[in-house]
């Protein structure tokens, strides 16, 4: 076969026309509520873009009135996103919770585990300038990011204790705000729908068995970071959510980008060559890039296979 190399064409492919697909994933989530036997839809509002672009579709597929959206924030959380959030829900009409779970989280330990958290003067900007000191450290002493190492176990790893933490840390986050959307998903009988990205779901940026991973459905699952941001636009969101910078909001200071360590743009565009089959000196020499960073990415989608995928024993044989 054939692979046509060429950037335009690649351009064009990770274009979409966004009210048909936009048309398709509201029939998506009618119809799977509809089929499923649910009253309603229940999703996590975090003021970030996928979960925003989510509640929009969901008002649109299924109606202000049978949308909920939990508002899930703790002590870490950042005040604009919050701010965001309780705006763009006021906005679309749907109906909103608000759990704090600083109060469960200190219940289970969870602020115990974040050294930081222990210097009681230290203030979010104070906190996240060192933590992302310590991620850049990080990178240059072993050679890959702290997201990278953390694929997968870490035994034999150097830092271990740090990422054990911080795993622990910020994980916990997003598997407990899964457990409240079943809870209410439950006691309401609502379809629980997620804000996975194709971008983050590649490459494992996402919590296994976390608020965005366990659902019931994820519509944006087939489309990249940048493909979501286009259909943001023509949904007609707010700039203030798709121009701020992307960040899972569960550490201090942290943003997508520089955890995964590489911009959406370059990541999509990278995971759309491979998906098309190209090689490495392909994708480097027509993005003008260097062959590490098409290596690094093909990294990230082998180390978080597992994420994607239930393994289970070979059948045994009669």
């Amino acid at each position: 076969m054939v692979i046509d190399v060429n950037l335009e064409n690649l351009r064009s492919q990770m274009k979409l026309d966004p009210e048909k697909v936009s048309f398709s994933l509201e029939t998506f989530i009618r119809e799977y509520m509809e089929s499923l036997e649910r009253d309603g839809v229940v999703i996590g509002l975090s003021g970030g873009l996928d979960s925003a672009v989510v509640a929009a579709l969901c008002k649109r597929a299924v109606g202000a009135e049978k949308t909920l959206a939990l508002m899930m924030p703790e002590k870490d959380s950042k005040e604009d996103h919050l701010r965001d959030a309780l705006h763009f829900a006021k906005t679309l009409g749907i109906q909103t919770k608000w759990i704090d779970l600083t109060p469960i989280l200190g219940e289970l330990g969870t602020y115990k585990i974040f050294h930081l958290n222990k210097i009681s003067f230290l203030g979010k900007s104070i906190k996240g300038a060192i933590i992302r000191a310590a991620y850049r450290y990080y990178d240059r002493k072993i050679g890959e990011t702290p997201f990278a190492s953390s694929l997968r176990g870490l035994k034999g790893k150097p830092f271990i204790t740090l990422l054990e933490r911080g795993n622990a840390y910020y994980r916990i986050k997003h598997r407990l705000r899964m457990v409240l959307l079943y809870l209410f998903g439950e006691l309401e009988n609502r379809l629980v729908v997620g804000s996975a990205n194709k971008s983050e779901y590649q490459i494992g940026y996402f919590v296994k068995h976390g608020c965005d991973d366990a659902v019931d459905i994820s519509p944006l699952l087939n489309l990249y970071k940048t493909q979501v941001q286009e259909l943001a636009r023509y949904l007609g969101l707010p700039s203030t959510i798709i121009e701020k910078p992307p960040s899972p909001d569960v550490i201090p200071g942290m943003i997508d980008e520089e955890a995964i360590g590489i911009p959406y743009k370059l990541l999509d565009m990278i995971l759309l060559a491979l998906e098309k089959g190209w090689g490495n000196v392909e994708i480097m020499n027509t993005l003008g890039i260097e062959e590490r960073k098409v290596v690094y990415v093909k990294t990230l989608i082998e180390r978080s296979q597992h994420m994607r995928k239930i393994y289970t024993p070979i059948p045994l044989t009669p």
